[in-house]
């Protein structure tokens, strides 16, 4: 099953992600795509994999030697979950780029030779251009949204900007004993792991591991930060942002208990809707939130007005269904257990299971 892939056609064919000018290639595609994403750039499905012991890949359609169509993928395995290919794995977006003279289908082909020749069951196309319904395929829509919207001219346009209530909130915030660093460092990296595991715990999941943060800040360089808020000299609260076409998008943040006597969250993302505009972006963009999660009722508080998002799903013949979604009934149980582990023992479990969720 897991021979070496052989082309539907002779325009579509794996990348050899071993090959600086390769990698090279794709990345320019995408710098020049409109409809790229932070998560299509190999410094994101190539590091994410590598970090979490999974495989990347690369599917791309080329015609006279240009490339018309590129579709990252992180061959991710589970032995809770199974085997998924994921466009892109860890990511809320992904999927499939084209550009004129590109065959869709023949890229749908390939993959889903692809997924049964590495024993995938399951494929996930998170954005991009998607297949059709049927042949294994399902569409789902509005099952999760996304929030952005233009970030204000000043600092004090951006505080008017938030609707009054979640308003009063920033401004109770901006009254507590709290305090702001942004950076990168070691210090940086350690106060938000620190912060982000015990958020998760307490949401009852497990948490991904240290190195796949690390590795996503270390890839995207001066494209990447993290921002904490500090009360009293810890760490309460904390966000990795990544910035892309003047878009500024948090992506793996959390606060812990005290965050919210403090209001550290409402701190953090205002702080770091000031310090966007002051880096030149332009949007805010608050990323995917499953539609009608707290998340989801949270950032419409701050103003920010739901997108909905259609993903696509592959299922192989014969095969059931991989469930992953931390918000079924199937895992609820499992996650009241999980929010009652002592700290330690989710910092020291979570990694192994996060790493094959995807």
């Amino acid at each position: 099953m897991n021979a070496p892939f052989a082309p539907v056609t002779g325009a579509v064919r794996l990348v050899d992600l071993a090959d600086p000018g390769e990698v090279a290639r794709l990345e320019l595609f995408t710098a020049r795509h409109p409809q790229a994403t932070p998560f299509h750039r190999p410094a994101w499905f190539v590091s994410v994999a590598r970090a979490t012991g999974n495989h990347a890949l690369a599917l791309v359609e080329e015609r006279q030697g240009e490339i018309v169509a590129f579709l990252p993928l992180d061959a991710i395995h589970s032995p809770v979950f199974g085997r998924l290919l994921a466009s892109s794995g860890f990511a809320v977006g992904g999927g499939l780029l084209t550009r004129e003279g590109a065959d869709s289908r023949a890229i749908f082909a390939a993959l889903e030779e692809l997924a049964l020749r590495r024993s995938c069951p399951a494929i996930e196309l998170r954005g991009g251009v998607l297949p059709e319904a049927g042949r294994g395929w399902t569409l789902k829509t509005e099952s999760h949204c996304n929030f952005a919207r233009p970030l204000a001219a000043d600092d004090e346009a951006q505080l008017l900007d938030v609707p009054r209530k979640q308003r009063a909130e920033v401004r109770k915030a901006l009254a507590n004993d709290l305090d702001v660093e942004v950076g990168t460092s070691a210090r940086d990296r350690a106060a938000h792991y620190a912060v982000f595991a015990e958020s998760y715990r307490n949401l009852g999941t497990p948490v991904f591991p240290q190195r796949l943060l690390g590795s996503v800040l270390d890839a995207f360089g001066d494209d990447a930060d993290v921002l904490t808020v500090r009360h009293q000299g810890r760490a309460v609260a904390s966000v990795i942002t990544l910035y892309h076409r003047g878009a500024a998008m948090p992506y793996w943040g959390g606060g812990t208990q005290e965050a919210r006597r403090l209001r550290a969250n409402d701190r953090m993302y205002f702080e770091l809707m000031l310090h966007a505009r002051r880096r030149g972006c332009t949007v805010f963009d608050f990323g995917r939130s499953k539609t009608g999660s707290g998340a989801y009722h949270f950032k419409r508080n701050w103003g920010f007005e739901p997108e909905p998002l259609t993903y696509a799903a592959w299922t192989a013949p014969g095969a059931a269904r991989r469930e992953a979604d931390p918000t079924s009934s199937k895992l609820s149980l499992q996650i009241r257990l999980w929010q009652r582990l002592p700290l330690a023992v989710a910092n020291r479990l979570g990694p192994l299971i996060a790493r094959g969720i995807g």
